[in-house]
């Protein structure tokens, strides 16, 4: 069985903040600025409840996501997100091949050893651990909510009758909470009761319900802990290779569309004419504005030298159409270099995410920097989204010397680890580190390293604040996984991540990052603050 691995990657979370306590001398003021904030958070519910009703779920947990982190207290945007996150989740498993085909061939008492079996890694691992009352209602939640979702009915319950799903799940509600469940046998067997129930009352496959309390169980638990399909601990384990096989682009969605905010160099998009910028507008000749962005998404993905045909568009030409065939695209993690000034000695490196080969990648770029007349180091960590912990690590070994890079915490002492510089400090450089918004887990503990020991100057906005370690556990007997936090982690001064992220030394307000391209971007005022600072004389001793 391949072991479990430990990331610091992020999926979605939302940064912290605070209102300051307005000053007795000026109640006008602070009546104003609670009524605009208000009216701001109204103004995001409403908006959230449009996409909802529409059912276009991803765009709804991204919209809540960007909420909370200007309102990060708000419990009604952290309950829509929540709910949002639970329908775009079921979206995605029934999207995915290899899920459907579990729930097509996996007995129902194997999938019931499935969930046992998942209990028992939420017990050995989860940061907290929550009682198994409470998993249950959890996976209870996930089938009351599949029960309303048309990709859910049309497979199980074709011939829906609206009045025996309310009696089914009043019955429900009524059996469970009757049942004691003091240990995870308990869960076990309350699981397999709401599966003979539904098949019983509705005609549902029992292996379908216990997926959903399966699902239930793990997706509820946090932000990041999730069940993953076969297909989808494949491509996580292909993630942290670096490899996958796909167009090589990264997307954001839009109304009626999907944006390409990266091409990965190398790869079949960008071979084919794709760039940054260009927004998908038809898919294989279906608009992506009769589809949720979900379903816009599933269909770029495909087996390996499969063709797909898109439809571009950008603000400036006309539509254009690009036949792509898919193939593995190998994932660099140093995807920019370039020695930004000469006369300076100012070399810039992009870093997109802490994989396996992190380390090494970025070794062969600075010695070839060095050869170069690098003389000082503008690191870029802007938009990636983490990795491995112990990748970043490694990568803030070679500029630290001494000292603790990062902490960790869990519910376990096995979780509890201090991972300190443990060599010379190969890199000695003056060093100036680009993060903003977008900025998460991995690209923050190095980020909070170089800062706390001063070891480097860090310019831009405020990182993502997600402060959890994730680990990854196969399933036994099966091929899917489950993804679970396992412990929380603090900066070397003592500070945790989790929702505060790191504060950078220069501030740099920017409405957006700009698109991939070429350097140095005109338009880009974080990288002419941190050229600023890296040609400062003090920072060139």
């Amino acid at each position: 069985m391949r072991r479990s691995l430990l990331l610091a990657a992020a999926v979605w979370g939302a940064a912290w903040g605070f209102w300051g306590t307005p000053l007795r001398a000026a109640p006008p003021a602070a009546t104003l600025a609670i009524t605009s904030r208000t009216l701001e958070v109204d103004g995001l519910l409403r908006h959230g409840q449009e996409l909802e009703i529409q059912r276009r779920w991803g765009e709804a947990l991204a919209h809540y996501e960007d909420a909370l982190r200007t309102f990060p207290e708000d419990v009604t945007l952290e309950r829509r997100f929540e709910l949002a996150r639970l329908h775009y989740d079921l979206g995605r498993r029934y999207a995915d091949r290899s899920f459907c085909e579990t729930v097509s061939r996996l007995p129902p008492e194997k999938v019931l050893d499935l969930y046992l079996q998942v209990l028992l890694k939420i017990q050995a691992h989860y940061v907290e651990l929550p009682a198994w009352r409470t998993l249950v209602d959890r996976g209870t939640v996930d089938l009351e909510l599949a029960l309303q979702e048309p990709v859910f009915l049309e497979r199980h319950l074709p011939e829906r009758d609206l009045l025996a799903v309310e009696q089914f799940r009043r019955e429900l509600r009524a059996t469970l909470a009757a049942r004691a469940m003091a240990t995870r046998g308990d869960a076990r067997d309350s699981v397999a009761l709401a599966a003979g129930l539904a098949q019983a009352r509705l005609g549902i496959s029992p292996t379908a319900v216990v997926l959903e309390y399966l699902s239930g169980a793990t997706n509820s638990l946090d932000a990041y802990s999730a069940y993953l399909t076969p297909d989808q601990l494949a491509e996580v384990y292909a993630q942290i290779e670096g490899n996958f096989v796909g167009l090589g682009v990264e997307l954001k969605t839009q109304t009626a569309a999907l944006v390409i905010v990266r091409v990965i160099t190398g790869s079949p998009a960008q071979r084919a004419g794709v760039r940054a910028g260009d927004r998908i507008v038809a898919v294989n000749g279906r608009l992506t504005e009769e589809m949720t962005t979900d379903q816009a998404a599933n269909q770029l993905q495909g087996v390996e030298g499969s063709l797909v045909t898109l439809t571009l568009t950008t603000p400036a030409g006309p539509p254009r159409e690009v036949t792509i065939r898919r193939q593995r695209v190998e994932v660099p993690s140093v995807d920019q270099v370039q020695m930004l000034d000469l006369q300076a000695g100012i070399a810039y490196v992009r870093l997109a995410c802490f994989q396996r080969t992190t380390r090494r990648d970025l070794e062969n770029v600075l010695w070839r920097l060095h050869r170069e007349g690098m003389r000082s180091l503008i690191v870029d960590l802007r938009g990636n989204p983490g990795g491995l912990l112990v990748t970043a690590v490694e990568v803030a070994n070679l500029f630290l010397d001494r000292g603790v890079i990062v902490s960790t915490h869990g519910r376990s002492p096995q979780e509890d680890f201090t991972y300190t510089a443990h060599e010379e400090g190969v890199w000695r450089v003056p060093l100036t580190v680009l993060i903003d918004q977008d900025s998460a887990s991995a690209a923050e503990i190095f980020a909070g390293a170089i800062r706390d020991h001063h070891r480097g100057v860090t310019v831009g906005v405020r990182s993502y604040g997600k402060g959890s370690v994730q680990g990854i556990f196969p399933l036994e007997n099966s091929t899917s996984g489950v993804r679970l936090t396992t412990a929380k982690f603090y900066s070397p001064s003592g500070r945790p991540y989790s929702r505060v992220g790191v504060e950078p030394d220069v501030l740099v307000h920017q409405a957006a990052r700009p698109v991939d391209g070429g350097l140095p971007a005109k338009d880009d005022a974080m990288l002419g603050a941190a050229l600023a600072v890296a040609r400062e004389p003090a920072r060139n001793r």
